[in-house]
């Protein structure tokens, strides 16, 4: 009698061979007519076996190995076969070869999961303009060369096309014919990097090590949610073969996990209370698959509310649902269902179809996930429109434009002011740099006040200096009252904690002296963040991310201070410079170059001060040495005898440390009599 697995092969085999005559494509459904036509006995050997499920729907899933596999690719509804599958075709002309082999690579990847899901994060974080080698990906996940390949030629993930060979050609292992090698080198051009000759320039290939970083799904949200949980086909499926979505969820009205051996929690119950459960209640599991545990029952116990999104799919057939009670304990045949959630599925009768009716990154987070339940939040409102309704807007934190108030009182141009405002809504991140005495802080710590709302309490200020370390920024472990050590948040984790807590309001950092810190060192894995927000998703160093993931919000701005006396911008990280809008202050440039002249006008006094600063700065031929403004914008350097103790203590020793070893004799030079007479 004729087997399920061998109705399988038949049908990946076949439909491999019906795209081969089809280079450019096929649909779906196309695919399977044709597959019926060339093997008509089919249907009927397989409702002999008395399945369900229909048979073209076998076939679609079936098909998902060889996409893995890096034999198939499918765009939306409508299937390519790569020319790894034409390799394979050509390898493996036997069905059963052809099959078995198939299903290796599907069970290499069922095994690594975590890994290629990094290599997907990984490829994601090299910006425009560079290029990773693929054998540097397979090292630094631990992955095959060969299988890593194959399995992006079928995915194609975002930036596939920028893994290489280490001399920057187009990996062999992707058996590329000349139309698809001009097609990957135009994508390469395109993306900003030059492929002369055939291969990639050797100058734009990064280190992995500049982008590492593990990316995990993230159950950190606020408002309402959207989840998928698995209901079929997964660890917590009936033994009998019937799963949990036809057997229990519909008919009941629920959706639940498996969670045979864990103890009652509690609603609410902390990451540390279900960690700990866990820990006692499954001893005999690895410590990985604990973390796991723990991470999905926190979710569904804490973070999940009535009023949230589920989603959920058997096979191709999509089920929408809206959470409608608290989780709950309850006995199921086999404990294969006991953790549950009461839910109004929308669509039980009718669902929707995987591959036609879900947005194409949609499907994507939903097949390439290595766990049973995941986040779907920056879905929310697509899910909404497919489950029938709008999803009301929340509100987003707003920017607001600068008055010409603000800018009267820094004492500098409306519009260059303003359009500080403009590059913080484009990218959070800006660093004023300039030579000393600009200005940088001051104008830094005002706008990061009418940022925030004018709401003081939502800036936090803090100094890189060379001994600062990521401990002290954002998370390290600290001794406690009590004895021993624990976790403690520093001023950055605390501004991303109350940033989420008030999503409608933004949040400031200012780092004063940014470059003086060791910038890779301070920020690790959060690199990646400044760059994604919250679509990118980073586990913490300590772990103090609840095993959730940790995601920067977009209403958190960052504004950094820089003195070039004292550092170049030249030195700066690039990947840092890459993730910061960069505007200078230097004294003989607008804003600067005014700011003296105007605080002058403005208190009725003298313009000496400006006069003797402008002598001062033509006679520093270092540019980045220049002396700002901000010395002298204050009541005491408009008497004479506060100018002369400004100019000897605090102007001078930075022209002398200047000058250190040269011979200028520098009061000599700079010293009031001498610009005096100089101004004269």
């Amino acid at each position: 009698m004729t087997t399920r697995r061998e109705l399988e092969a038949r049908m990946q085999h076949a439909g491999a061979k019906i795209l081969a005559d089809h280079p450019n494509g096929l649909r779906a459904r196309e695919v399977w007519q044709r597959v019926l036509a060339k093997d008509p006995t089919l249907e009927n050997e397989y409702r002999s076996l008395g399945f369900e499920m229909p048979l073209e729907n076998v076939f679609r899933l079936s098909n998902l190995k060889l996409v893995r596999a890096g034999w198939v690719r499918r765009n939306s509804s409508r299937w390519f076969l790569t020319s790894v599958g034409r390799n394979a075709l050509a390898s493996y002309p036997d069905v059963e070869r052809f099959y078995q082999q198939a299903g290796e690579r599907d069970r290499y990847w069922q095994g690594r999961r975590d890994a290629f899901g990094r290599v997907e994060h990984l490829i994601e974080a090299v910006t425009s303009g560079s290029w990773l080698a693929a054998s540097d990906l397979a090292a630094e996940t631990g992955l095959e060369v060969t299988a890593l390949v194959h399995w992006l030629q079928g995915t194609w993930p975002e930036g596939w096309w920028r893994v290489l060979e280490d001399d920057g050609r187009l990996p062999a292992e992707a058996h590329s014919n000349d139309v698809e090698r001009a097609g990957w080198l135009d994508l390469l051009g395109d993306d900003g990097v030059n492929v002369g000759q055939g291969r990639a320039d050797p100058l734009q290939r990064v280190a992995v090590g500049d982008v590492a970083t593990t990316v995990v799904p993230a159950a950190t949200r606020s408002g309402r949610g959207a989840w998928l949980v698995r209901g079929s086909d997964v660890r917590g499926a009936d033994p009998t073969g019937e799963n949990l979505i036809k057997m229990l969820w519909l008919p009941g009205g629920v959706v639940s996990l498996s969670a045979s051996q864990l103890r009652d929690l509690p609603e609410g119950a902390s990451i540390e209370q279900v960690r700990a459960a866990v820990n006692g209640d499954y001893p005999s599991v690895a410590e990985r698959e604990r973390r796991r545990l723990s991470t999905e029952f926190h979710v569904f116990l804490s973070i999940m509310r009535p009023g949230d999104i589920v989603l959920t799919h058997d096979g191709t057939e999509v089920y929408l649902g809206v959470i409608t009670g608290p989780p709950a304990f309850r006995a199921t045949v086999a404990s294969r269902a006991n953790l549950q959630r009461q839910v109004e599925w929308l669509d039980p009768d009718k669902p929707l179809d995987f591959f036609s009716d879900l947005p194409d990154e949609l499907a994507a987070r939903v097949s390439n996930s290595d766990t049973d339940l995941i986040d779907l939040a920056d879905f929310l409102a697509e899910l909404a429109a497919l489950a029938g309704g709008d999803e009301p807007p929340q509100p987003e934190a707003t920017l607001m434009d600068v008055p010409e108030t603000l800018a009267d009182k820094l004492f500098v141009a409306h519009q260059w002011l303003q359009e500080c405002v403009e590059l913080l809504r484009d990218r959070a991140q800006l660093i004023f740099y300039g030579p000393p005495g600009t200005g940088k802080t001051y104008l830094a710590r005002h706008l990061a006040v009418h940022l925030a709302g004018g709401k003081p309490e939502n800036v936090k200020l803090v100094q890189f200096h060379p001994a600062y370390s990521y401990e002290d920024f954002f998370q390290g472990y600290r001794p406690q009252p009590g004895g021993g050590f624990d976790i403690a948040d520093g001023p950055f984790a605390r501004l991303v904690k109350a940033a989420r807590d008030h999503p409608s309001d933004p949040h400031v950092l200012i780092i004063d002296e940014i470059n003086r810190g060791n910038l890779a060192k301070i920020f690790g894995e959060l690199y990646f963040l400044l760059e994604y927000r919250d679509k990118g998703v980073v586990d913490l160093l300590y772990g103090g991310d609840d095993g959730i993931g940790f995601t920067l919000p977009r209403n958190v701005v960052i504004l950094g201070t820089m003195n070039t006396a004292d550092r170049s911008i030249a030195l700066v990280d690039t990947a840092m410079r890459r993730r910061f809008w960069f505007v200078e202050l230097h004294p003989e440039e607008p804003p600067t170059s005014e700011m003296l002249g105007r605080w002058l006008t403005e208190n009725k006094h003298s313009d000496e001060p400006a006069r003797l600063l402008a002598a001062l700065n033509a006679c520093i031929e270092d540019r980045e040495f220049r002396i700002g403004p901000s010395y002298l914008m204050n009541e005491t350097a408009t008497t004479e005898k506060g100018l002369d103790r400004i100019w000897r203590t605090q102007i001078l020793p930075l022209l002398e440390e200047h000058h250190y070893g040269d011979g200028t004799d520098v009061r000599a030079t700079y010293g009031l009599k001498a610009l005096r007479n100089r101004i004269s």
